[in-house]
């Protein structure tokens, strides 16, 4: 028998993770995970996410260490230096075959390429449902809107079980394990548990307390209406598949029924699959191209010290700057806030998009850059699926509709917490009869900030 080892990427679980279960069916005893701070910091990545990384790595290999696997973290630095290290260790574990999960991002690609002739790299799926490739046309080609790529996708999938690979080890033959004492831990994740039974916990709580009211509350950030799983989702540590074998324990029809509430929630799942499919079909994506090259000529606006005020939430506009500072204080920003505060940025500001999707991926504990990027380009009217130029978000209209009495706004932007409902959403009127508070002034007026973004993309 060759001997086999598992390499973890961003899928760090044990459980459900069918590429480290046919590996250990295979006679691995050996997983190793490459610490690349210098990639990462390359990349823009959150320090709240490599925190979360890495108090999962330490339950990670105290998990395996029970089954009798040896995680070896090895510090890279970057992906150019994993090359060489793959060789020493293969070597010295006289490694002839490696499993990994693919990953789909352009120097994530050309990272495996440089190692296929290193070791027989054995690439599986496990972050998606669908493989790449595999919902298309009838010309063959990637969808370019979301709506057909969904009704395709679930034609793949209609009356389709999925069922979760059992773990094939018991607890017989322990093995030691320490982790590295070189991890900057910070605890800046600690509110987020990276133990399995907390997860499967979170997850069945959404799915029996949440999963059906999602529909009706997941645009509310005031409720805790939204699954809380992206964090998860983002390093692998749950998979879509996993929890839709989940969903389906409780709605085993929810694919053939996707007018019910319970479907809206797997609607996001396919959202995310859209995005991941579409970093595939065009990597242009991953270089911080529009999607759309006809918008590749607007006149962004260099303004450093308006997207400074944006990225403090202070703008004047309440929805906007709670929304930037939950962010800022939390890591983490509720999905229809992102929506907000991307079209105020690219619309209202007129900054192009690409700074605002850096500053997220800067701050988010699930940064994603397809997901991200996909989000972005949809808010400025750039890319895929994107809603129509001439479609701008009011910050006013969507605050009265969505935090209606001001209660979301009230815990992150503390200095309006005495202005009553009616006036909060946009409250300088009242403020300069009154006189509460210390607020910012608005950066833009609506009205005249929506008419130059009309002028530029029309341009």
């Amino acid at each position: 028998m060759t001997n086999s080892a598992f390499w973890f990427r961003r899928d760090l679980r044990i459980f459900g993770n069918e590429a480290l279960i046919e590996a250990v069916n295979n006679g691995a005893r050996d997983a190793l995970f490459f610490y690349c701070d210098k990639q990462w910091q390359q990349h823009g990545s959150a320090s709240i996410q490599i925190d979360l990384l890495e108090r999962r790595l330490i339950e990670l290999g105290n998990m395996l260490a029970e089954y009798g696997v040896c995680l070896h973290i090895i510090d890279a630095g970057d992906f150019a230096a994993i090359p060489e290290l793959l060789k020493q260790f293969c070597t010295t574990h006289q490694i002839s075959a490696l499993y990994a999960n693919k990953e789909y991002e352009v120097n994530e690609v050309a990272r495996d390429k440089a190692c296929e002739n290193i070791v027989n790299l054995k690439l599986y799926d496990g972050d998606l449902i669908a493989k790449p490739g595999t919902v298309v046309t009838a010309s063959g080609d990637m969808f370019r809107v979301f709506t057909p790529f969904k009704k395709a996708w679930l034609k793949h999938f209609v009356g389709q079980s999925f069922t979760v690979a059992n773990w094939p080890l018991n607890q017989e033959q322990p093995t030691t394990w320490a982790a590295p004492t070189w991890f900057k831990y910070t605890g800046e994740s600690e509110k987020w548990p990276v133990e399995d039974p907390h997860i499967v916990d979170i997850v069945s709580k959404f799915i029996n307390n949440k999963l059906c009211d999602y529909q009706q509350y997941r645009d509310f950030p005031a409720i805790k209406g939204t699954s809380g799983l992206s964090p998860y989702l983002a390093l692998g540590i749950v998979s879509p598949k996993q929890l839709l074998a989940e969903i389906q324990l409780h709605y085993p029809e929810v694919l053939e029924q996707p007018s019910k509430p319970e479907f809206c929630w797997v609607n996001e799942i396919i959202w995310r699959e859209f995005y991941r499919h579409l970093i595939v079909a065009y990597p242009k994506l991953c270089k911080g191209f529009n999607f759309n090259q006809k918008y590749d000529f607007v006149a962004w606006r260099d303004d450093q010290q308006q997207f400074q005020a944006w990225c403090d939430g202070q703008t004047g506009y309440p929805i906007v700057d709670a929304a930037m500072r939950q962010l800022n204080k939390t890591g983490w920003m509720h999905n229809r806030l992102r929506m907000i505060v991307a079209s105020f940025l690219t619309k209202h500001l007129l900054i192009d998009w690409r700074q605002g999707e850096a500053y997220f991926m800067s701050k988010l504990l699930d940064g994603d850059l397809a997901s991200n990027n996909g989000g972005w380009q949809w808010a400025a009217s750039t890319g895929c699926d994107a809603q129509p130029y001439f479609r701008i978000f009011n910050p006013i209209t969507q605050s009265e509709k969505f935090d209606p009495d001001g209660s979301f706004i009230r815990i992150y932007v503390p200095e309006l917490k005495d202005v009553p409902a009616k006036y909060i959403h946009f409250p300088h009127d009242y403020l300069a009869v009154y006189g509460k508070g210390q607020y910012a002034g608005p950066l833009v007026d609506h009205k005249l900030a929506r008419a130059r973004a009309l002028d530029a993309f029309k341009a």
